[in-house]
């Protein structure tokens, strides 16, 4: 929903305690102030970094005459600097505020605010076990600091290189009650570290470098996962790197982290770090020098969110960040920016004339942004307007900017097309046409529809299955979203279904690929459903699988880009996504399944033809490729590795599976397939006995099976080429031979004598080519008659 784009102010200090100290504070520091907000909103801190008196300070100020004493430290300046202005988690004192001040040396003060009585000191404590321990980054997560401190080395002319990594990164558990702090033991997280800054979600740490001195260490980010003792490497330019759990404190080594992945990271570009928070959904988001804001999930993948204008930011710009629900909002240099996240989209733009800016939190109102300024406290309210009629408007935005890029692609023009310029050019009738037809289609829900004209009604009644198909989609969702826990399966169950089925009749590009392979992976179970019923898969009276897909469809399961266009990153061809889920759901189809789609191939495309699937792999090998990716393997597996090669009928494959089966002396089904494929080419029969004479002539084992092997003997094979094939993979005995064994696993004369006699009494094929000549009742033939 856009915002209205309205800001008032709501505030002139007044319901601030102490508000003509915070408007001096705000208005007469020679360095921006850093300002810092409660979680409930009731209290605010601003910490004054100045190096001429008035010295620095800590003042606390509340909000809406909560009353009680207020805070406020100062400090003289060879005392260790203030690196954290905390407020805790404390569940054991209900209705009151912590809040923790963690100096560089380790000296941490804990304050609790109570209602009708104030700020008050609870407790005093030491974070750092060493004395020369100097914390350079502090975080809160829960009931927990998390901290990066600085341990220099003993010797002060010690090598420079060993110097780079005295850092690391410790946590301790701080659990506020009424009467007093307990603090938990240190807990060293990673040891032999550079310096890093840390910052923290509610379930996950992230750690950036501080400093770009060292370019080998500042090409990557690591996340902690507490919960899972697990530390991740992720670099912004290439995703995900590696993760390792921590088991022991010696595996939480630096330099041991990144044994396995110097290579790699050696390759990446350096981080380009402006600005970096945390959202409210647990992502870091990171501004670069040149104005670009990613976000940089909890598993290290990236998404590019937004583009900041005008010039690259230089180092002492400040950027003021904040999410409130699916927006984020960002100040740089007095101008605001309403960004949807999950888009990209820019909301709203809006000027603010104001020197210094800072958000603060509003958990009450959901519906507005609250900015702290010199002036007073200003609400940013992207509430809908009531007088607004315009049904969806975001959706009919979309189909303007989309079709902005559109033609930008295909434009031979330099110049720039904005939406302005679409609207009002009057020569791309689509998009027009087609917002006309969503929001008079997508009002009637609301109000009675107006009316369209004669052209936009034609498209309409062409386009009402899909609109009924996006609006029951868009219900769908909303059922997903409120569904009791019990439902939610078959919910989610319907909704993949349609996702599967809607990206199937759609152009299969890398983007559509992508996020099947994520639906595959989030909802497995779900996907397989979804894709026996796009594909209507179903076994028939006979027990043979058929499926009554159209040709369309076939041809996105087959001829979708494949894994070297694709490239790497997880992503797979849909058609091995489907073989995975017959592995994991329904085995027993899987061969079935290939079989099927070589059959469409074969009517489909010619053979070996560059454009179909098999003229690039073939599809049995792509379905063994899946079988041999899985993690476990088992006899079954082996099973289905000799279905998969017989069901594709190809001649290496029938032999590959052959052999297969004299590996693993299976002579019955030795014998079975012989008989099946050796009617397939007169060539094959001839490779399929060969190998298998081969093996008679070295052990005994196919002797019981002679009466149904020697009928598949060639026509062209003589005596000759049998004795020469017998003789050549005779076992070759290590003592003299002699005419009569004694072991009886040798070969006889009587074991060939029934094959040779076949072979002998077979009619010569020159007596075959003159028989009709031989057969006649005159011979030679009468003459014919003559003409006359």
């Amino acid at each position: 929903m856009k915002p209205a784009g309205t800001l008032r102010q709501v505030s002139d200090f007044s319901d601030f305690s102490r508000g003509h100290r915070l408007q001096e504070l705000l208005c007469h520091g020679e360095e921006p102030s850093h300002v810092l907000s409660s979680p409930d909103g009731q209290h605010l801190l601003v910490l004054q970094k100045s190096r001429t008196p008035p010295l620095p300070q800590v003042v606390a100020f509340q909000r809406h005459s909560i009353g009680g004493a207020d805070l406020e430290i100062n400090w003289q300046q060879p005392q260790p600097a203030l690196v954290g202005l905390l407020f805790l988690q404390s569940p054991g004192t209900s209705g009151s505020s912590a809040l923790a001040l963690v100096w560089e040396h380790g000296r941490t003060e804990v304050w609790h605010f109570v209602v009708a009585v104030g700020w008050q000191l609870l407790q005093t404590l030491e974070l750092c076990q060493g004395a020369r321990a100097r914390i350079v980054s502090v975080c809160s997560r829960g009931a927990s600091l998390v901290w990066c401190e600085e341990r220099p080395p003993l010797d002060a002319h010690s090598d420079m290189s060993k110097c780079a990594f005295r850092f690391c990164v410790c946590t301790r558990a701080l659990e506020v009650g009424e009467h007093g702090v307990r603090l938990g033991t240190l807990r060293i997280v990673l040891h032999n570290s550079p310096e890093y800054q840390v910052l923290a979600s509610p379930q996950h740490v992230f750690l950036v470098p501080a400093t770009a001195s060292f370019a080998t260490i500042s090409k990557f980010l690591l996340i902690w996962h507490p919960e899972k003792a697990k530390l991740t490497i992720t670099a912004p330019s290439a995703g995900f790197v590696h993760s390792k759990v921590l088991r022991s404190s010696s595996e939480s080594d630096f330099r041991k982290l990144l044994l396995g992945s110097v290579g790699l990271l050696s390759c990446l570009a350096p981080l380009d770090i402006h600005t970096s928070a945390v959202s409210n959904t647990g992502g870091l988001m990171l501004v670069s020098t040149k104005g670009a804001i990613n976000m940089v999930e909890p598993d290290g993948t990236q998404r590019h969110v937004f583009d900041l204008e005008g010039e690259p930011l230089a180092q002492g710009s400040p950027v003021q960040l904040k999410t409130f629900g699916s927006i984020l909002a960002c100040v740089l240099a007095g101008v605001l920016y309403l960004v949807d996240q999950n888009s990209g989209r820019l909301i709203e733009k809006k000027n603010l004339n104001m020197k210094e800016v800072h958000f603060l939190e509003s958990p009450g109102d959901e519906d507005s942004i609250q900015l702290l300024a010199q002036t007073g406290v200003y609400s940013f309210s992207f509430s809908k307007p009531e007088d607004s009629s315009r049904s969806e408007p975001c959706l009919v935005e979309m189909v303007f900017e989309e079709a902005c890029r559109y033609y930008q692609r295909r434009s031979l023009s330099s110049s720039k097309l904005t939406v302005e310029k679409l609207k009002k050019g009057g020569v791309f009738q689509a998009p027009v046409a087609l917002a006309a037809i969503l929001q008079h289609s997508l009002c009637q829900k609301q109000k009675p529809a107006q009316g369209l004209q004669d052209t936009y009604a034609k498209l309409l009644s062409t386009m009402s299955l899909e609109l009924q198909s996006y609006m029951s989609l868009e219900l769908l969702k909303t059922c997903v979203v409120c569904a009791p826990e019990s439902e939610v399966e078959s919910y989610c169950e319907e909704l993949v279904e349609q996702e599967v089925s809607r990206v199937l009749h759609s152009d299969m590009d890398k983007d559509n690929l992508a996020y099947l392979n994520s639906v595959f992976a989030s909802f497995p179970k779900a996907a397989w459903k979804a894709t026996r019923s796009c594909l209507q898969l179903q076994q028939n009276g006979d027990g043979l699988l058929v499926a009554r897909a159209t040709p369309e469809v076939w041809k996105k399961v087959l001829g979708g880009p494949q894994q070297e266009e694709v490239g790497q990153n997880g992503v797979v061809p849909l058609f091995e996504l489907i073989c995975a889920s017959f592995l994991r759901f329904k085995p027993k189809w899987l061969p079935s399944f290939v079989e099927l789609t070589q059959q469409y191939v074969s009517i489909s495309w010619a053979y070996s033809s560059k454009e179909g699937p098999e003229g690039r792999v073939p599809l049995y090998k792509r379905a063994l490729g899946v079988l041999a990716r899985k993690n476990k393997c088992s006899k079954a597996d082996d099973e289905m590795e000799l279905e998969l090669l017989l069901c594709s009928k190809r001649p290496k494959a029938v032999l590959q599976a052959l052999h297969l089966l004299v590996r693993l002396k299976r002579w019955q089904r030795v014998v079975e397939v012989a008989e099946k494929f050796s009617k397939l080419s007169p060539l094959l029969n001839k490779e399929i006995f060969t190998t298998l004479l081969a093996e008679f002539a070295q052990h005994r084992e196919l002797d019981p099976y002679l009466d149904m092997l020697w009928p598949l003997c060639p026509t062209e094979l003589t005596a000759s080429d049998i004795l020469t094939v017998v003789l050549q993979h005779l076992p070759r005995s290590q003592e003299d031979p002699v005419p009569f064994s004694s072991e009886g696993n040798q070969l006889t004369v009587g074991l060939l004598k029934p094959l040779l006699q076949r072979v002998v009494q077979r009619p010569c094929v020159q007596d075959e080519m003159y028989s009709d000549a031989l057969q006649s009742p005159t011979f030679p033939p009468p003459t014919p008659p003559r003409e006359h």
